[in-house]
């Protein structure tokens, strides 16, 4: 595979998994949203805190699903390769009850083709 179409593959795989935790947030799901997650990734969701690991990042999502947090949307997305197996997407976003940016999310192409998030890094703005 040609370095052009190896981080087509990158991209292909982040919009696909990026598309996947959306989905998994707006269905109510905390564990799909998790799923999306590398196993000891991190996250950082201003002013809530820090993240560590798929259970502390679920429960996260959990806690916003419960308190009626949805309908999650991502606005003016930009997802840029970096290399052949990590591509970082920004974007502002909003949901019912917040709205917010997305400074950072560092996806990384797995053995099996997929990609997960190994670092989140959003805020939440109101």
């Amino acid at each position: 595979m040609s370095n052009k179409e190896q981080q087509a593959a990158v991209l292909d795989a982040t919009k696909r998994a990026s598309e996947q935790w959306q989905l998994a947030f707006n269905s109510g799901d905390a564990a799909g949203c998790a799923a999306q997650y590398e196993a000891n990734a991190v996250m950082q969701a201003k002013p809530f805190g820090t993240f560590t690991g798929t259970t502390e990042i679920q429960a996260f999502w959990q806690k916003l699903i419960d308190d009626g947090f949805a309908d999650v949307e991502y606005l003016g997305t930009s997802i840029k390769v970096v290399d052949e197996t990590r591509a970082i997407l920004t974007a502002n976003w909003k949901m019912n009850k917040a709205h917010g940016v997305i400074h950072q999310e560092l996806w990384v192409l797995q053995e099996d083709g997929t990609a997960k998030l190994r670092e989140d890094d959003f805020e939440a703005i109101g």
